[in-house]
C-alpha cells in the first residue's frame, strides 16, 4: 500500500494537494484537501480492467465553475433547510440563501470549498488521509466553533470507510456526507440509467416542488421507489408518479434505512460487473440521480448530461431542524458528532 502527493493547484495564497492511495489489488482513491473531494477511485470491471467510478475534474478551475459538489464533503448539514433558517432554544438563525431562497449542502462557502489541514497515517493493511478543518461561530449562520475531522481509509479489501467527527463550543447541528456522483459503467462510457439499485428501504420522504420534505412519510410499495428488490434507474424516468416528476423525471429523495451496517443499500452495474455495496449508521440515504446536471462543461472529456451520474448521500434527514418528527441533526455543547460509512467495490 502506497501513498502519493503532488500539487494539485493553488488557491487563496496556499497550494491544493492531491493524495492518492493505491492499495495491494490496484485500487486507487485519489482526493484534494480543498472541500476533502474525492476526485477519482478506480477500481476493477469483471475482466480486471481498471477504470474511474466517479464523477470529477482534473483542474481547480472546473469544480469552483461547474461542479455540483462533485465528491466533496457537504456540511454543515446536508440538503435542504427550508426558508434558510430554523430556531434553537428559542433563537433564530438565518443560514446563507443559495438555493431559491433556501439553503443547501452548507451554505454559499460550505466544507466543500475551504482547504482542510490534512494528515496522512500508513498501515500495514490500511492507510488513511485525515482532514481538520475549524468552522467558526457564524460560519455560514451556524452557531458554535465546529472542529470537524473527516477521515478516508482504504484498506485491501477494496473498502473505502469514510468517518465524519465534530465537537462544537457551542450548541449546533450537524449533518455530513459525502456527495460523489457515481458511475459503474467506468470511465463515463454509459450513463447510470441501467444501473440496478437495491434498498433495504420501505419508506421516503414527500418532496414540494422545492425539493424540500414536506413532512410526510410515505410507502414504497407499488411505486418506482421500491428499491428493495432491485430496481433500474431508468424506472424513475418514466413514472408518472408526481414526486418522480417533480424531481425531473427520476430521484432526489431520502429514503429511510430499515437496516445499518447490513448491506443496506448495493448498487450493480451489469455490463461492466462492477458493483457498490454501502453500509452506514446513518438513518437515511438520499437517492439523486443527477437529474439537474447540466449540459453546458465537459468532465475529461465527455460531456455532462443528465443521469451521467447519481448519488447516494448517507446522512440525517434534509430539513429535519423543522420538522421535530425526524431524526434530530441538534449537536449539544461538547458533544461528538460521528458518523462512519462504508463504500465496498466487487466486481462479478
Amino acid at each position: 500500500m502506497k501513498i502519493v502527493q503532488e500539487q494539485f493547484a493553488k488557491f487563496d495564497g496556499k497550494i491544493v494537494t492531491a493524495y492518492t492511495m493505491i492499495n495491494s489489488r490496484g485500487m486507487e482513491v485519489t482526493t484534494i484537501d480543498y472541500g476533502c473531494i474525492i476526485t477519482k477511485i478506480l477500481v476493477p470491471d469483471r475482466d480486471g480492467t481498471f477504470e474511474n467510478v466517479v464523477l470529477g475534474f482534473d483542474t481547480l478551475e472546473e469544480y469552483q465553475k461547474y461542479s455540483p459538489y462533485f465528491g466533496a464533503i457537504v456540511g454543515r448539514h446536508a440538503g435542504r433547510i427550508a426558508n434558510a433558517e430554523f430556531e434553537l432554544d428559542g433563537i433564530n438563525y438565518h443560514l446563507a440563501k443559495n438555493n431559491n431562497g433556501n439553503h443547501l449542502h452548507g451554505g454559499l462557502v460550505g466544507f466543500d470549498k475551504v482547504i482542510w489541514d490534512t494528515e496522512v497515517i500508513e498501515e500495514q493493511e490500511s492507510m488513511s488521509l485525515v482532514f481538520h478543518y475549524l468552522s467558526k461561530d457564524g460560519e455560514e449562520g451556524y452557531p458554535g466553533n465546529l472542529k470537524m475531522k473527516v477521515t478516508y481509509t482504504l484498506n485491501n479489501q477494496n473498502e473505502l470507510q469514510l468517518t465524519y467527527e465534530g465537537i462544537s463550543d457551542k450548541k449546533t447541528v450537524v449533518n455530513v456526507t459525502n456527495h460523489s456522483y457515481l458511475n459503474l459503467s467506468g470511465n463515463l462510457k454509459r450513463d447510470t440509467l441501467n444501473h440496478t439499485l437495491t434498498l433495504k428501504s420501505d419508506q421516503f420522504l414527500e418532496l414540494d416542488e422545492e425539493l424540500i420534505p414536506t413532512g410526510k412519510i410515505l410507502a414504497v410499495e407499488n411505486s418506482a421507489f421500491d428499491f428493495r428488490s432491485g430496481r433500474r434507474i431508468f424506472d424513475g424516468t418514466v413514472s408518472n408518479d408526481p414526486q418522480n416528476v417533480l424531481a425531473g423525471k427520476g430521484y432526489d429523495h431520502p429514503f429511510l434505512l430499515n437496516v445499518n451496517n447490513n448491506k443496506e443499500i448495493h448498487l450493480f452495474d451489469e455490463e461492466s460487473g462492477r458493483g457498490l455495496i454501502i453500509e452506514t449508521d446513518q438513518p437515511a440515504v438520499v437517492l439523486y440521480a443527477g437529474t439537474q446536471l447540466e449540459e453546458n462543461f465537459s468532465i475529461r472529456g465527455v460531456k455532462s448530461k443528465k443521469y451521467l451520474g447519481l448519488c447516494l448521500e448517507t446522512q440525517g434527514l434534509p430539513d429535519s431542524l423543522n420538522h421535530r418528527q425526524f431524526p434530530s441533526a441538534i449537536l449539544e455543547k461538547d458533544e461528538v458528532y460521528q458518523s462512519i460509512t462504508t463504500y465496498k467495490f466487487t466486481n462479478q
